[in-house]
């Protein structure tokens, strides 16, 4: 395997991985070779990448190296966030909200049983948006967080009450996680996917 092909390799994992990242000690063992070796790699990389005026870096956060962006970057992200393409929720968030708005209260392990996939990024996304929100905490150990939907969701999909999303006769019954999202996506579609300034302009007036 030449320098190269590693490099390319680290490149990769780093960006599977994530926000998690992955250590040294991980790298080489997914690629078979010594850890120092890993760190000289990611050495060069750096160095390599800030040379050639890439648009992302890795840096070391608690052992564990990830890609991120440029710090200077950072107003035409927040420019990309905010744009109306960008308002629409991905398959993942939308199966997680459909799952809140047809459960809630419920809890992100229970949300986990029904999707069968760790959901905390969409979670994340749609409390960021202020389409959930936490409405307390379960009675187990721990004391999880309740999620529910926000006075936003409903705004969101036009909607007075929880009790007018469709097919509400089910919220007791067996949960059809692609049947409520579809439902969910077709709702959506039919309010023109209100983006999150439209949110804030509504906000605005009420004030």
């Amino acid at each position: 395997m030449s320098i190269q092909q590693m490099k390319s390799i680290i490149e990769g994992l780093l960006f599977a991985a994530g926000d998690e990242g992955l250590d040294a000690k991980q790298l080489a063992e997914v690629m078979e070779i010594d850890a120092y070796i890993v760190k000289d790699l990611l050495k060069d990389m750096r160095t390599d990448w800030k040379r050639k005026g890439r648009g992302i870096k890795i840096v070391e956060v608690a052992g564990s190296y990830q890609l991120t962006t440029l710090a200077e970057h950072a107003p035409y992200f927040e420019r990309l966030a905010y744009t109306p393409a960008r308002s629409t929720l991905s398959q993942a968030a939308l199966e997680t909200l459909s799952i809140v708005a047809y459960k809630q209260p419920i809890t992100r392990v229970e949300i986990e049983e029904i999707r069968g996939v760790k959901c905390d990024r969409a979670l994340a996304t749609l409390v960021s948006k202020d389409l959930i929100e936490e409405v307390g905490r379960a009675d187990a150990v721990g004391r999880p967080i309740l999620y529910g939907t926000s006075k936003q969701f409903l705004e969101y999909f036009g909607l007075n009450s929880i009790q007018e999303l469709p097919d509400s006769a089910n919220f007791q019954g067996d949960f059809d996680l692609e049947e409520e999202t579809r439902m969910l996506f077709d709702r959506m579609n039919d309010q023109k996917q209100l983006t999150m300034e439209d949110l804030n302009e509504l906000e605005s007036d009420e004030v």
